[in-house]
């Protein structure tokens, strides 16, 4: 599907949808619990395959119309999966659910699309391979298609943070049901680090105690998941936040703004888009008791991010980038080279489609807004959800019409999202 966007004035009220990040992490968490209810949770691409890897470990998984998902766990020992576990495109699932795997007794396969299958996930497998198990890939490269035989009974192990926390996430999801625990030693400096608190935080919630430790972190071994009441409810998402966020911060020029329901405070590091977008310019106001932001449009001037913690901020920063004054310098941003594509290539080549300067460093984009003027053209969404919204985000201020290409790929993390846009005020057609 292809989706063309015209320039728009937004305004009105958008609710967060909930957070993929946390989802993920409690369907599973559910799955390795006897039995629990997950409310709010987002049911998108990603979040499915990880719904069907607890299916072929034993458990079930029922979805209810209210976006509450009832789950009957494997209850800490996952079955030996009767097929091939295909996480589509989802790079979280894949790495929690190769730990996972890690803990039946027999082999499990896990494959994906092409993009999941060029994504690294030889850091994981060699800490499995050093904790007792039989982990590789089947060429040899360290990516998908793997092959995990267990079981994994725990131990020490030592494995880079600078690749991707989702790694230390598997291992302490799994660890907490071995016999022996696991006890991670971080080799580099953990990037992404906002998301392992997430981790922690959902493991928390469910009866699982695991912490930091002055070289990384430790679970003990023999826990159960079990959360209070048995159920547990899914945050909004302040990844999904952004693109709202930013299309007030750009589009939502008559004075009204756009309002977001849903951003209560938590352990996301995502929620910096807030101080971000406040530190460029536009007129932004947070209640974290009601959880509501409200954004007004105004100049944008450029300002230096990292996005070591953040990285999937990267697409939102570069498109308000191309509207502000100034350069926008988005640094610490090696690792957003491995998503679902290299993310900084991307946004550096669409948005220079539609005529945005901007200069490529192995570890940073920098966008000259002052050197460019927003023109609509036709673009590629890369098969990246992120890619696609941003992109569109561009298109509402952009001169002319601006056509995405790809734009279904939006379903992996907000299905919704061309409705929201719609909702408040946008003019944009669908294709095919």
């Amino acid at each position: 599907m292809n989706v063309t966007i015209t320039p728009s004035s937004v305004s009105g009220s958008a609710r967060a949808p909930p957070s993929k990040s946390y989802t993920h992490r409690a369907i599973l968490a559910a799955g390795f619990a006897g039995e629990a209810t997950v409310r709010d949770a987002l049911w998108s691409a990603d979040t499915q395959a990880t719904a069907r890897a607890v299916t072929l470990f034993g458990g079930e998984v029922d979805r209810r119309e209210t976006g509450t998902l009832d789950v009957e766990g494997f209850d800490g020992r996952p079955d030996v999966p009767a097929d091939v576990i295909d996480c589509a495109n989802s790079g979280t699932t894949m790495r929690l659910v190769t730990a996972a795997a890690a803990l039946a007794d027999g082999t499990s396969v896990l494959t994906g699309d092409e993009s999941l299958r060029s994504r690294p996930q030889g850091p994981l497998l060699s800490a499995l391979a050093d904790l007792g198990v039989d982990a590789y890939s089947t060429r040899g490269n360290g990516q998908a298609p793997l092959v995990v035989t267990g079981p994994l009974s725990g131990g020490e192990v030592s494995i880079p943070g600078d690749v991707s926390s989702q790694y230390i996430t598997a291992l302490l999801m799994a660890g907490a049901v071995t016999d022996d625990g696991i006890a991670i030693d971080l080799e580099t400096e953990l990037k992404s680090a906002p998301y392992v608190d997430i981790t922690l935080e959902v493991l928390a919630d469910f009866g699982v105690d695991a912490r930091k430790t002055d070289d990384g972190f430790v679970v003990a071994g023999g826990q159960s998941y079990a959360p209070a009441g048995g159920e547990y409810a899914v945050p909004g998402d302040f990844s999904s936040i952004s693109y709202p966020l930013a299309a007030g911060a750009i589009a939502g020029g008559d004075g009204t703004g756009v309002r977001i329901e849903g951003a209560h405070p938590s352990a996301q590091g995502d929620s910096a888009i807030v101080d971000i977008v406040d530190r460029m310019g536009a007129d932004v106001d947070w209640n974290r008791e009601e959880g509501s932001i409200d954004v007004v449009s105004a100049p944008l001037s450029g300002t230096r991010v990292s996005v070591e913690d953040t990285p999937d901020l990267l697409p939102t920063i570069a498109t308000l980038g191309a509207v502000a004054e100034g350069d926008t310098e988005i640094v610490d941003a090696e690792h957003v080279r491995y998503k679902e594509t290299d993310r900084v290539s991307a946004m550096a080549e669409e948005l220079g489609k539609m005529g945005v300067e901007t200069t490529e460093e192995p570890d940073s984009l920098t966008i000259h807004g002052s050197d460019s003027q927003l023109e609509g053209a036709t673009v590629s969404g890369r098969d990246d959800h992120r890619i696609i919204m941003a992109l569109a985000l561009a298109g509402l201020v952009a001169t002319g019409e601006t056509t995405v290409e790809g734009a279904e790929h939006v379903d992996v993390s907000f299905p919704g999202f061309f409705e929201m846009l719609e909702d408040l005020g946008a003019g944009l057609e669908r294709q095919g």
